[in-house]
Formats: structure tokens, C-alpha cells, sequence
């Protein structure tokens, strides 16, 4: 609006300094006083602080103003060039139709002004023309130009947003290919402590020294594959992420807690185990931990009232089979962000499982109720070091 003004008001100065010299003549002959002239003039001008907003608004109102000042039989006056002026901005701010069509329309205006097509008509109309073509020309080069500017912009801006994300992929693939290159060199690590573990136990009974040895060289590979492990976890953690406490991760022998914990949310659960645990991995108990730490969860986000679990872990000799089902209402309950029908929890469940080399089967029961259902391969923990 500040703008509008500053644009205007020079030539609402020019206007009204001509009013003392400036007469409207209508057919009558009469002349108007200044007053008239100053209120005209002002009605034409006053337009113009919203032209940018709405330019064929403007334009139309401009137009139509000077079409009835014509056909009342007055005179042009300087406030007539408002008309020009709402032309222009219409051919900067809108399509080429629409620029043609307010051209038109200033044309039309110019040849009724001018007096039609007499003969000093003609001449006036010719040279009023020429100054309406030249006015929209500009308009319809500073529009062209304003597109050009946006789309220099917009290119800018999707280049900037491309260049943005190649460095996040780039960025993501280094990551991963230093992350590979830390794998290699913990599952270096890890080799060599089964390695000199072995020679330790062989050799402790006959040669105390080299057992101690090779005692030492465990403790310092161990320590330095633990190095580079957390080095691995760093550098696939997150950039800006919050640092990471280490602390134990949860096992089988947390479970007895975990059940605890839902039983005092109200969730009656039932446990059976059979079969010993013997050794499993801290990463294979964690995945078994998480699995019923799930399941349970979506029990009692959608099971229902009135609703109740049962765990069932049976230890085989080649694999653990873990089973926990519900009797709510699971199966048909609305989708919910970490549940059964839709978040990701048993996307996570399949996850784990597949990096055992188990399987997971999830689904309703015939009788209502949900199921997880899941196999884990016991891990063979003598050739683990050599992967």
C-alpha cells in the first residue's frame, strides 16, 4: 500500500495542479466548476492503491468511470491515464488474453475520446495508439520478465533442494560403506580372540607362558573390537541425535520382570516355559525380549476389556519357539500407530526374526484374539566369530 501511494501520488499532484486551468465541458456547454473536476479526478485515481491486488478490478472500475464520463459528454482529463496505468499492470500480472483484452478495451476508449472516425479523429486516434501500444508492450515485457525471474527462482531453489539431497545420499552411502569396512574389521577381531581362545585352552595345561599370552592378546583384541563397534553404532546413529547411554540390554532372564510390569497394567498374562535356554546370544535373548515386549504392548493397546495373554517359550535343541497370543478384540480393532493394524511393531518383530534366520507368523485367531507366533534357530556360537 505504501508503495501504491508513493506511485500514485505524483501523479495525483500533477492532476490536481491542473485543476485551476482545467475545465469539463458537458454537452450543455456548461462549464464545471473546479470542485467537479477535483472529485472526478479523485474517483479515477483512488483505483489505482489496489491495482496490484486485484489488477482487472481495478481496470474494470477505471473503464468503466471513463465510459460514463464520455457518454455524460465530458471532457478527458489528466485522471483519464489511470486507465493506462490499471492496462499496464493487468498485462504485467495476468495472462496474455487477458492483457489483449484490457488493450481492447484501452483502444476502444482512446477512439471514443479522440471523436470517432472523422478526420482529426483518425490522426488523434493513430497517435493516442501509438501510446497505448507502446504502455502495453512494457507491460507485457515486464511481465515476461517477472516469469523469467520466478523461474530462475524456482529452479534455483529445486537445484538447491537436489544438491541438498545427493549430499544426503552421499553422505548415507559413505556411511555405509565405512560401516561395512568396521564390520570387516570387528569380525577381524572377533576371529582372532576364538583363535587365541583355543590355543589358550590347548596349550594351558602344557605351557602356562603362552596361554597367559595369548590371554593378553584377547584382552587387547577384545578391547579394540569393542572400540570399533562403537564406532560402527556412531557412525550409523543419526547425525544430531541424543548420545546414547550404554547400558545392558534386556535378556531372557528379564522377561520374569517385563510380566510383571503388564500384569500390574492389568493385563492378566499366563507364562509357560519348557525346555532349557542354554546358551543364547545377548542379541538373540534381546530379540525374544522385544518380541514379547510387543506383543504384550498390542494386547493391551487394542485387545479390550477383559482381555488376557499367554506366553508360551519352548527351548528345542535347534530352535526356540516362542508363541504369545491374546483373547481381545485385536483382530478388529481400528488401526492405531504401533499396533496390530497398521504401525510399525510387527514390522519390527519380522525384522529381528529375519536377522536369526527365523520366521514370524502373526495373525487372528479362529477364535478371536491375535497371535504372534515365532522360530529362532539356536545359534551356533563356535563359528559365530568367523562371520
Amino acid at each position: 500500500m505504501v508503495y501504491d501511494f508513493i506511485w500514485v501520488a505524483p501523479l495525483a499532484f500533477y492532476c490536481y495542479l491542473s485543476a485551476p486551468i482545467h475545465t469539463l465541458t458537458p454537452a450543455g456547454g456548461r462549464a464545471f466548476v473546479q470542485v467537479g473536476y477535483l472529485a472526478l479526478t479523485t474517483v479515477l485515481l483512488l483505483p489505482l492503491f489496489w491495482r496490484r491486488r486485484w489488477p482487472r478490478v481495478v481496470f474494470a472500475m477505471v473503464a468503466t468511470l471513463s465510459f460514463g464520463q464520455w457518454a455524460a459528454g465530458l471532457d478527458a482529463v489528466v485522471g483519464n491515464i489511470s486507465v493506462l496505468i490499471a492496462m499496464y499492470t493487468v498485462a504485467v500480472r495476468h495472462t496474455l488474453r487477458w492483457s489483449v483484452a484490457a488493450a481492447v478495451v484501452a483502444e476502444f476508449g482512446v477512439w471514443l475520446a479522440m471523436g470517432g472516425w472523422n478526420d482529426r479523429g483518425v490522426t488523434a486516434f493513430a497517435s493516442g495508439s501509438v501510446f497505448v501500444v507502446a504502455i502495453w508492450l512494457a507491460g507485457i515485457y515486464a511481465n515476461t520478465r517477472r516469469r523469467y525471474l520466478e523461474g530462475l527462482e524456482e529452479r534455483a531453489e529445486r537445484a538447491e533442494r537436489e544438491r541438498d539431497q545427493q549430499a544426503i545420499i552421499a553422505a548415507a552411502a559413505e556411511r555405509a560403506r565405512i560401516a561395512r569396512e568396521l564390520h570387516d574389521v570387528v569380525a577381524h577381531n572377533v576371529s582372532v580372540i576364538v583363535v587365541q581362545a583355543d590355543g589358550a585352552a590347548y596349550t594351558i595345561d602344557g605351557d602356562p607362558e603362552q596361554a597367559r599370552r595369548a590371554v593378553q592378546t584377547i584382552s587387547a583384541t577384545a578391547r579394540q573390537a569393542l572400540a570399533e563397534m562403537r564406532r560402527l553404532v556412531g557412525v550409523l546413529r543419526q547425525d544430531g541425535g541424543p548420545p546414547e547411554e550404554y547400558a545392558p540390554q534386556p535378556g531372557l532372564d528379564q522377561i520374569g520382570e517385563l510380566i510383571t510390569q503388564v500384569r500390574a497394567s492389568g493385563l492378566p498374562v499366563e507364562v509357560r516355559v519348557s525346555g532349557e535356554p542354554g546358551a543364547v546370544p545377548a542379541g538373540e535373548q534381546l530379540a525374544i525380549y522385544r518380541i514379547v515386549q510387543e506383543a504384550l504392548t498390542n494386547t493391551l493397546k487394542h485387545g479390550g476389556p477383559g482381555a488376557g495373554a499367554t506366553v508360551a517359550i519352548e527351548y528345542g535343541p535347534r530352535e526356540i519357539t516362542l508363541v504369545v497370543s491374546d483373547d481381545g478384540r485385536g483382530a478388529g480393532a481400528p488401526p492405531a500407530g504401533g499396533g496390530n493394524a497398521g504401525g510399525h511393531g510387527l514390522v519390527g518383530m519380522r525384522e529381528r526374526v529375519t536377522m536369526y534366520g527365523g520366521q514370524v507368523h502373526t495373525g487372528p485367531r479362529p477364535g478371536g484374539g491375535f497371535h504372534v507366533h515365532v522360530t529362532l534357530p539356536v545359534a551356533d556360537t563356535t563359528t559365530a566369530g568367523a562371520a
